[in-house]
């Protein structure tokens, strides 16, 4: 059919059957097709209209299509329709409206929710101009027909979702329109709506539970701007209030009671409100809250109660600030008047209904924390709260430890909470936080046998949580003076010697152990306590658990807790002759956790590769912060490496020769991690006990040598490139000019077949190289230098396709990192590695450098190339400078700092942008640098005529150039290229 033509008669029912959504795929796409065609047309989609008007279609997929359709004119092209186009449309709905009157089958919601939208976006659309009238029209239609009124307080929500809804982003125009939309419906309608909403709930709270809850609903959601004296008076809450006692309605009705409480509006008039209510709730009954069942509704009656209480707690703020005294006292006494309540909600057994009163707690503490003085009542109100954080932090025995799910993670979610409410507390009363604390967890240690396995992890867990609550640096805990520092140092004593880290439990074991490295500094204090902990993390408590999440944790913990003990504790027993023989017993007693897996053994490993990680950087601390000389580090450290190196060496020769794929991923992760652990050892040595000083740089250069030929395997070559080079990474810090013979062979292997991303992860391992070594490096960095060059120049010139966004990035980052390697050569002094490669070596780098400064639109790029001009420039541009390079300058890099910011991609209201041209202006200064008159008589003469700068414009563009205040120059340059722009 014609589209484009006069009306059809009658719409495409072989396109219609392809709505279904069982219709097969060319009838689907048919009817893709006629929606298209309709949406596009001129004025096909009136036949739309037509099937609406008539109601000639029972199909409740071709309604909803058709509804679509006339959504698309409305939203798209109504301002293009003729009056009469747009005349069709209102009278469509309104005949649409009138077909629901007549009370047959009503029609289903989500054709409804789509009639309410195309009625709410054609109210945005005409109300401010040619259909003033809109709800009149509406409500004179409808009357109360309760399948009228629900269609309407539809279309009151979609109307919101329009103009109020404030999590939808709206452009500076349809806000706009949107505050002359609400401005006018005040002057107009407002009232007419309010009253035809309390005649909707006063005529079918008995009859239509629904219907009186979307009204709720429409209440809540318009009160937040329009004259709440509309909504807060006798009559209408009044009326709320009833509905709290129907079962149907009260969650709405709560819900909408919470919208009114949260407007905003005078403190005075606040506080009044929330008291008035409040004194009906609690006449009604409400406030017996342990003799309410329904826990839904409990949850929202409880968001109720947390608006009123935190809507006191705002007016008392603004009164004290105020400084009215009186009132703020008045407001007060009426805040502490709702604790009692506050109590009952959050001590519930239901999570939800404790969570949603959360707010209100903690602002009112917040408030507790400003008094001067507390008064006993308040002293007993902070106490309760206390106990209620107790009671409401343990576990329940539906958690789920083994898989934890949606459940269990909205509980860690509301201990969080907690835990806010606890710190908040030791805010307001220290003594009563660390006092409450201390009994739960001494009572629960003495009987920990006995005891379930929640109460045991919550009385360790509050024990943990005093470390964050309690005011203190991490080890003032326990050096610290007074009644604090004993009751922790005697609390960890009772910890440690209560035998409680034999509990069978995993949440308990986790919080035990825990709570240990929380207060490592416990042991600074009494070390005698550490033979006993170092048992209990080596053994089935800690790292032999019979659980893989207990285990995977303590390695993590336990490494933590060996870097405190060397770092920390008192040289007499740490470093004395007995430690030492421990210290060995230890690498004795993990040494079946240091064995690397290989793929093939088929059992399951205690640790994973990554838990494994943790255990060999425990071992190479123990080693090398020991007092054994350094032959003895050297042998202890030998021991831990060299089954590693073996085990690679057997694995490579096994990759070589393997077919299948698999089993070479397999293999070459087993070798990835082998390096890895190697590497993770050297984290153990510091400035002070450097790899050289402890005797083991011989055990890395083996490792080096066992390596290194990786990098040459024909298989999976990225993920063992990647291994290695990172290990280099840790060698160049640690084995220092060591290293520097083994770089040479890893660079050739490196820079074969190179992928973008292994050229990009090379650079940096260059970089390093060179900023490192400086000149020790310069013969064989100008030995690899056009060769690198050369490979990057290769992988940037090849073509990709123009939507490969991955290909595009990959480049640019290429591109910046070989822009960042030129720019650290350039900076280390080392310009004869660039100055000896040959005239035309040299000028093809120098203008990739120009054409990264110019034609790139990165500005990070070209900043960098800007700071490499100027150092260039600073090295080679005075009289004894590089034979050529003044005449580069004025040829390509004078042009480049004037092209570059007048490009239209080069955007000065971006923050890079403007860094970049900072770093032009300063190559700008330092050409006058060292170039002087000359300079500014080139710009004069030449070349900015030749941009047609007016000689004024040049003049004092020259001046400035002049200024010894790089400031006073980046400024007036900023100012320029902005002006030249325009």
């Amino acid at each position: 059919m014609a589209c484009e033509s006069a009306l059809p008669a009658i719409m495409d029912e072989q396109a219609l059957l392809g709505l279904n959504p069982n219709a097969d795929a060319c009838y689907r796409q048919r009817a893709l097709a006629y929606f298209e065609q309709l949406k596009e047309s001129r004025d096909g989609w009136e036949v739309c209209a037509q099937a609406l008007a008539k109601g000639i279609y029972g199909d409740d997929h071709v309604k909803f299509f058709c509804f679509q359709v006339l959504e698309h004119q409305i939203k798209f092209r109504h301002g293009s329709l003729t009056g009469a186009q747009q005349q069709l449309i209102r009278e469509t709905l309104m005949k649409w409206l009138q077909l629901q009157l007549m009370g047959g089958q009503p029609e289903k919601p989500f054709i409804k929710n789509k009639a309410a939208q195309v009625l709410a976006l054609t109210f945005v659309r005409e109300y401010l101009t040619i259909w003033p009238k809109f709800f009149f029209d509406l409500l004179s239609l409808v009357g109360l027909n309760p399948h009228g009124l629900d269609i309407y307080l539809r279309t009151l929500m979609a109307v919101d979702a329009e103009v109020v809804d404030r999590d939808i982003l709206h452009s500076p125009e349809e806000t706009r329109r949107n505050t002359l939309i609400k401005d006018h419906m005040r002057e107009s309608c407002i009232p007419a709506l309010v009253e035809s909403w309390y005649q909707i709930l006063q005529t079918y709270q008995r009859s239509h539970s629904e219907l009186t809850c979307q009204c709720l609903e429409v209440v809540g959601a318009y009160v937040s701007w329009i004259d709440l004296n509309l909504i807060a008076n006798d009559r209408f809450v009044n009326l709320l209030l009833s509905h709290m006692s129907v079962e149907e309605l009260r969650e709405e009705a709560c819900d909408c009671l919470f919208e009114i409480i949260n407007k905003g509006m005078d403190p005075v008039d606040k506080t009044k409100l929330v008291e008035s209510l409040s004194q009906v709730l609690q006449s009604a009954g409400f406030f017996n809250v342990e003799q309410e069942e329904d826990v839904d509704f409990l949850a929202k009656f409880s968001r109720l109660v947390n608006g009123m209480g935190q809507a006191l707690v705002l007016s008392w703020t603004k009164l004290t600030k105020s400084g009215d005294v009186k009132v703020a006292t008045e407001t007060l006494q009426a805040l502490e008047a709702k604790v009692p309540l506050l109590l009952q909600l959050l001590v519930h057994e239901d999570d939800d209904i404790s969570a949603n009163i959360v707010g209100f707690c903690y602002d009112y503490l917040h408030v507790l924390k400003q008094l001067l003085l507390l008064t006993d009542q308040q002293k007993n109100n902070a106490e309760a709260i206390m106990l209620a954080v107790m009671k409401k932090l343990t576990y329940d025995d539906e958690y789920n430890f083994e898989n934890e799910g949606e459940d269990e993670a909205m509980f860690v979610e509301y201990r969080k909470q907690l835990k806010m409410l606890l710190d908040r507390l030791a805010q307001v009363s220290p003594e009563l936080v660390l006092e409450s604390v201390r009994r739960v967890f001494t009572s629960t240690m003495q009987g920990w046998q006995t005891a379930r396995f929640m109460e045991v992890e919550v009385a360790i867990r509050l024990f943990y949580m005093l470390g964050e609550a309690l005011p203190a640096s991490h080890g003032a805990h326990f050096t610290g003076d007074g009644s604090k520092a004993s009751a922790l140092q005697d609390m960890m004593r009772t910890l440690i010697s209560s035998g409680v880290s034999e509990y069978r439990h995993t949440s308990v074991t986790l919080e035990f152990f825990e709570t240990v490295v929380r207060y490592d500094k416990f042991f600074i204090v009494e070390p005698q306590h550490i033979p006993s902990i170092l048992m209990a993390f080596l053994d089935h408590r800690g790292l032999r658990h019979s659980s893989p999440k207990v285990r995977s944790r303590v390695a993590y913990l336990f490494s933590r807790f060996i870097k405190t003990l060397h770092s920390d504790v008192p040289f007499h027993f740490l470093n004395s002759k007995h430690m030492n023989s421990y210290i060995e017993d230890i690498l004795s007693r993990i040494q079946d956790l240091l064995e690397l897996a290989p793929p093939e053994n088929g059992f399951q490993a205690l640790l994973s590769s990554d838990d494994q990680l943790f255990m060999f950087e425990t071992a190479g601390v123990l080693i090398v912060n020991g007092e054994s000389p350094a032959d003895r580090k050297q042998a202890l450290m030998r021991s831990l490496l060299t089954p590693l190196l073996e085990a690679f060496r057997l694995l490579l020769n096994k990759l070589t020769q393997e077919g299948d794929e698999d089993r070479q991923t397999a293999l070459a992760d087993c070798l990835s991690h082998a390096v890895g652990f190697a590497s993770r050892t050297s984290k153990a040595f510091s400035n002070k006990q450097t790899v050289k000083l402890c005797g083991c740089s011989e055990v890395y250069l083996d490792c080096l040598q066992t390596f290194l030929p990786a990098l040459s395997c024909p298989v999976q070559r990225g993920a063992l490139r990647s291994a290695v080079r990172s290990f280099l990474h840790r060698m160049i810090i640690c084995l220092e000019e060591e290293v520097l013979p083994f770089i040479p062979a890893a660079s050739e292997h490196m820079l074969k077949d190179c992928e973008p991303k292994d050229l990009q992860e090379f650079i940096p391992l260059i970089s390093q190289i060179t900023a490192k070594f400086k000149s020790q490096v310069s013969p064989f960095l100008q030995q690899i230098f056009m060769p690198l060059v050369l490979a990057i120049f290769e992988v940037l010139s090849q073509p990709a396709e123009d939507n490969d966004q991955t290909a595009a990035l990959e480049k640019q980052m290429l591109r910046r990192s070989y822009f960042s390697f030129i720019q650290t050569i350039a900076s280390s002094g080392m310009n004869e590695v660039m100055a000896n490669q040959g005239a035309e070596n040299i000028e093809r780098v120098l203008f990739t450098i120009i054409q990264g400064a110019v034609d790139f639109p990165d500005p990070i790029a070209q900043k960098t190339c800007f700071i490499i001009l100027s150092r260039l420039v600073e090295l080679w541009g005075g009289k004894d400078g590089l034979v050529g390079f003044p005449d580069f300058i004025y040829k390509h890099i004078v042009p480049a700092c004037f092209l570059a910011p007048l490009k239209t991609t080069f955007d000065l209201s971006d923050a890079q942008t403007v860094l970049a041209l900072s770093e032009c202006t300063l190559t700008l200064k330092m050409i006058h640098l060292r170039r002087g008159l000359e300079f500014i008589q080139f710009l004069q003469q030449e070349y900015l005529p030749s941009l047609h700068v007016s000689p004024e414009i040049t003049q004092e563009l020259c001046q400035v150039l002049q200024q010894p205040d790089t400031k006073v120059v980046k400024n007036y340059m900023k100012a320029f290229f902005q002006q030249a722009k325009l």
